[in-house]
């Protein structure tokens, strides 16, 4: 089993994470990048479906398993790098010819919550799973594009409290907050999220150039605002 892969239903590419707890590292996200250059060059999918195998996580973030030892050999280059790789993933998310839908089948935490903002729709498993930016907690301050992927997908109110505070939001929270699309129990997440998936049918062209413009705030972010916080090579703020 590759680390991602897709499916095809009539219009609808199905991509789905296989990597375990789908941790952003170097292998991660280029395997996402290259999946979606081969839905976007191999077929004719006008929407894009996205969800997880592992059966109660749908991504935990970035790797820190991965990460953690690159800072402390203070290999600042190869980290630069990865945070210059997992910004090519996000723009490309929302500058992609198809509309993206999440089908989000477990907990979504840090990155692997900002990920699900970077779809243009997203439905929730509601029997288990936590929506949820824990960086106030481990001293991580997100990126200028992280914050502006937020505010894509929810209301500032929310985007500040969840970021100031840690919480968990469960999935019906996530609905009350208009964060996803959904609620879903497990059983009829993938029949719902593919039946609204296959119900939007839009042309690549327009969708695009749509995409440009509303993004347009994002795109700035990730392409200029962020360059200076990631060529400091400081990630994290000491807590007492």
């Amino acid at each position: 089993m590759t680390l991602v892969d897709y499916s095809i239903n009539e219009h609808v590419a199905t991509i789905t994470l296989n990597d375990g707890e789908n941790r952003f590292n170097p292998d991660f996200c280029n395997a996402f990048l290259n999946t979606l250059d081969m839905v976007e060059k191999e077929t004719h999918a006008t929407t894009l479906l996205i969800t997880s195998t592992h059966e109660k996580i749908f991504s935990n973030g970035i790797d820190l398993d991965w990460l953690v030892p690159v800072l402390q050999q203070n290999d600042i280059a190869r980290a630069k790098d990865f945070f210059y790789l997992l910004n090519r993933l996000f723009r490309r998310l929302v500058t992609y010819p198809l509309l993206t839908v999440a089908a989000i089948s477990g907990h979504a935490f840090a990155g692997g919550a900002i990920l699900c903002c970077a779809f243009d729709f997203r439905f929730m498993r509601s029997d288990r799973g936590y929506f949820c930016f824990p960086e106030v907690d481990l001293g991580i301050p997100l990126l200028p594009g992280m914050n502006a992927l937020l505010k894509k997908a929810m209301p500032m109110y929310i985007v500040e409290y969840m970021e100031y505070t840690g919480v968990r939001l469960t999935a019906d929270q996530c609905m009350m907050h208009h964060i996803i699309h959904k609620a879903c129990p497990m059983q009829t997440l993938m029949e719902d999220s593919m039946a609204f998936a296959l119900a939007i049918n839009k042309q690549r062209p327009i969708v695009a150039e749509m995409k440009k413009r509303l993004n347009h705030a994002i795109l700035h972010a990730l392409d200029i605002e962020d360059i200076p916080y990631i060529e400091s090579g400081k990630y994290t703020i000491a807590l007492q």
